[in-house]
């Protein structure tokens, strides 16, 4: 994207090759601090076009053939948004009408502003500032046109993402289902998990979301008489997108687990979610979920999906396998790994 700070639209380019147009011309905007370039001939004058000048400035006598062409062709050239203004200064003697006549024809997409020499220095230097305003508003237009081609790329690239993990979901929860109807609930929660977590984003309006506003989202459900069964602690963390909606999946797949087999399937059960941040150049993340007073728990012949979803969706994101823990007493699942890697 253009850079609000760019200044490639702000100087003056100046063809007037006869007399001393240029050095009058070229005194009086440096007095105004108006950047100036200029050029002696059509060589010249097609060079320094390419370095895309804010405006042009050129007297009649040098309009032959050769530079009207060259002209010509960049205004052809021009982005959409631009329509370069061009100040003609013309001497009383010469043919007004036909000259502005052959210039509309000849320059199309230029906005041209005629002066008659001798000028008033306050009139030129108002018809020049106000042609260089013109061009910045022209800029702003670009700048917008950008930001909009930016924006729907990205919203193009964020669409194929979800629907590319809609798609993984469904196949995987296909895979474990047992019943339509168990394959309906299961692919239901598990949209919702995906979607609470882009709808936090969407509200803290840019690319992080904070961990606690994750899990309080994921784990809303799981509130029984209005008290909260999953009981969440630890220090504001800001995590990346991609990161968020992961740890927003994985929780899902812990509560859901924990309310089939687990804590949360009695009331007196409990789940303490606990994450935590070193204080060090490379701080690790500890994210803790520890079950208690629900059923005896004892490790499963074969891991189902949910197991698997979470051992590879934190290795992957941490770049090291959680630990998962089927201890009598409680679930526990703890992870680890580099902070940097969440950002």
């Amino acid at each position: 994207m253009v850079s609000s700070v760019d200044r490639s639209l702000d100087w003056v380019l100046i063809l007037a090759p006869y007399r001393r147009d240029a050095e009058y011309l070229g005194a009086l905007l440096d007095e105004h601090e108006v950047a100036v370039r200029q050029a002696t001939g059509p060589d010249e004058l097609a060079s320094r076009l390419t370095e895309a000048p804010g405006m042009l400035v050129v007297t009649h006598e040098a309009l032959n053939p050769s530079v009207l062409s060259i002209i010509a062709e960049h205004l052809v050239d021009q982005p959409d948004w631009s329509e370069m203004p061009i100040i003609v200064l013309l001497d009383g003697a010469a043919p007004h009408a036909k000259i502005r006549a052959e210039l509309s024809k000849t320059w199309p997409r230029s906005r041209q502003i005629f002066f008659q020499r001798p000028v008033a220095s306050l009139e030129l230097l108002s018809g020049l500032q106000s042609a260089l305003l013109a061009r910045l508003r022209q800029r702003d237009v670009r700048d917008h046109i950008e930001r909009e081609i930016e924006l729907r790329r990205e919203l193009n690239h964020r669409v194929k993402n979800i629907l590319a993990s809609v798609t993984a979901i469904f196949g995987m929860t296909r895979r474990s289902a047992t019943s339509i109807d168990g394959l309906a609930d299961d692919f239901s929660g598990r949209l919702m998990a995906l979607s609470v977590v882009h709808s936090a984003i969407f509200e803290a309006g840019g690319e992080t979301v904070d961990l606690a506003d994750v899990i309080g989202r994921t784990c809303s459900p799981y509130r029984g008489n209005g008290e909260n069964l999953i009981i969440a602690e630890g220090p504001p963390i800001q995590l990346g997108r991609d990161a968020g909606t992961t740890l927003a999946l994985c929780f899902h797949e812990l509560a859901t687990n924990a309310l089939k087999y687990g804590a949360l399937s009695r009331p007196e059960g409990r789940v303490h979610l606990t994450w935590s941040l070193t204080s060090t150049s490379d701080p690790t993340l500890t994210i803790s979920w520890i079950e208690s007073g629900g059923p005896p728990v004892a490790k499963p012949s074969k891991a189902g999906y949910g197991t698997r979803y979470i051992r590879s969706a934190l290795q992957g994101l941490l770049g090291v396998p959680p630990e998962i823990i089927f201890h009598p007493e409680g679930l526990h699942c703890i992870a680890a790994g580099p902070f940097s890697r969440l950002r």
